[in-house]
């Protein structure tokens, strides 16, 4: 990924699948729910919200990224696979649910 192409946006929303209300990060940009991991298909590239598909990324699995995890996610409107780095306030409860779907 070209990281010039990278917008910082960290707000806050409520999550359109648990209706949770999602604080912004403080150090990236925040681009899921931290509870169930689900976000939503509104970036082309990161933060620029140009995307006009709206669909539902559902989180698939995760891959180990350098010291980190990246959830994957499919879109399921227009079936694009597409991929976050995991945050450190995510459910790990969850990101080990979907390690185990990986497998």
């Amino acid at each position: 990924m070209d990281n010039k192409r990278f917008k910082m946006i960290d707000e806050e929303f409520i999550c359109k699948n648990c209706g949770t209300i999602v604080k912004p990060l403080g150090y990236t940009a925040r681009d899921h729910c931290p509870k169930c991991l689900y976000s939503v298909h509104i970036d082309n590239n990161p933060g620029d919200r140009e995307c006009g598909c709206l669909g539902f990324l559902k989180p698939i699995g995760v891959e180990k990224y350098k010291n980190a995890y990246k959830i994957i996610y499919k879109c399921d409107k227009c079936k694009k696979v597409k991929k976050n780095i995991c945050a450190k306030d995510d459910d790990m409860d969850e990101i080990i649910r979907l390690s185990v779907i990986n497998d």
